[in-house]
């Protein structure tokens, strides 16, 4: 079974191998690989679980599918020789092609040069702020050097991974060592962490913001879950306070009275404080349902006269036959002329005042003309 390896190459360039032998080579051991123009050498970076690991989650890597180029065999002592030479080589080749970019009047630096271990193909990484047209660059280069010429335009971070150098933490640059990825940071990075917004604080060697701010990023923003957002009006038992400031990692809350007057106070006080002014809320809203409901009126206790008011629509308790019982009207009162008794359990619909022209004036009714 074929072992999967990755191999490290010059300006901290990495990529993945199949290694066609029993035995899994050793780890930092210099090797010869297939490459797309004929060979190349290099270092082992990884190999065994790390490298499935890596293979999976790095930009370089293949995902869960296995890489297609095999790395041939070690290399001797010939041949780690021979890529020795080529560090001499490299610097040259950078400063002729930065002479022939400067002849052409090109917007572009170019930032590193790296020659193949079989010297059939020339690679140029350069930075450029705008799109840049390097093909009689190209041309120039290749009657120079007679070899194939590829130009590849990086970025600055790129750049500071190439090159390699120390921080400010006086450690080696993350990108070169060990970051994997070079994911992109913004500036609200800096200010979820309270730090300076100064650029020269917060920024690498490559100008932009260093890669480290995005390490606790996560720790920042599950610990502010925990705490009320500043400027929010929160209310304890002193009363209606604004949260001026959060310190997550004592733990404490700076809160400002409507007074203007200034507290501190800890993380779980401020809780105790607010649930129970909530629960006191909630226990004084159902004291007041309680007391209303017990004032409202029972329809037993309504008395007739109150049945048949427009201010006053309430249940009527059933009668006999299962018919609402009440006065039986006088025959001044309704103008009915004494009707049938079985119509006065009915109540009369219609709107109220009756209908325009009904009264004691009969000349617009049907058949009085």
């Amino acid at each position: 079974m074929a072992h999967l390896v990755e191999v490290a190459f010059k300006g901290n360039r990495k990529e993945f191998f199949l290694w066609d032998y029993p035995d899994p080579p050793p780890l930092r051991a210099a090797v010869i690989v297939d490459v797309e123009r004929g060979e190349d050498l290099g270092y082992v970076h990884s190999l065994g679980d790390l490298a499935q690991k890596r293979n999976g989650g790095c930009s370089h890597g293949c995902g869960t599918s296995l890489p297609e180029r095999k790395a041939l065999r070690l290399a001797s002592d010939k041949d780690r020789g021979q890529s020795k030479d080529l560090d001499r080589l490299n610097e040259d080749a950078r400063r002729k092609a930065m002479e022939r970019v400067r002849a052409n009047g090109l917007g572009m630096k170019l930032t590193d040069a790296e020659w193949q271990w079989d010297r059939k193909k020339l690679t140029l990484y350069f930075t450029a702020d705008k799109r840049v047209d390097f093909r009689n660059l190209v041309r120039d280069l290749a009657s120079l050097f007679r070899t194939r010429i590829e130009l590849k335009q990086i970025g600055v971070r790129d750049e500071a991974k190439r090159l390699d150098g120390i921080g400010r933490c006086g450690r080696q640059y993350c990108s070169a060592s060990w970051l994997p990825e070079l994911r992109p940071v913004n500036l609200g990075v800096a200010k979820d962490q309270r730090l300076s917004l100064n650029p020269s604080q917060i920024s690498g060697a490559c100008g932009r913001l260093m890669c480290c701010l995005r390490y606790e990023h996560e720790f920042y923003v599950q610990s502010r879950k925990r705490f009320p957002k500043e400027g929010k009006i929160v209310t304890t038992k002193v009363g209606e306070e604004k949260v001026i400031s959060v310190d997550i990692f004592r733990e404490r809350i700076t809160l400002r009275g409507v007074e203007g007057e200034m507290r501190l106070i800890g993380l779980a006080e401020f809780k105790q404080e607010t649930e129970q002014v909530a629960g006191a809320a909630v226990a004084t809203v159902a004291v007041e349902e309680e007391d209303s409901g017990s004032e409202a009126i029972r329809p037993e206790e309504i008395s007739p006269e109150l049945l048949y008011t427009a201010e006053h629509p309430v249940f009527v308790p059933p009668g006999e036959n299962g018919r609402t019982s009440r006065p039986a009207p006088s025959d001044a009162a309704s103008g009915t002329n004494g009707r049938d008794a079985g119509n006065s359990g009915k109540r009369r619909r219609g709107r109220r005042g009756g209908r325009r022209g009904r009264g004691g004036d009969d000349t617009n009714s049907p058949g009085s003309q």
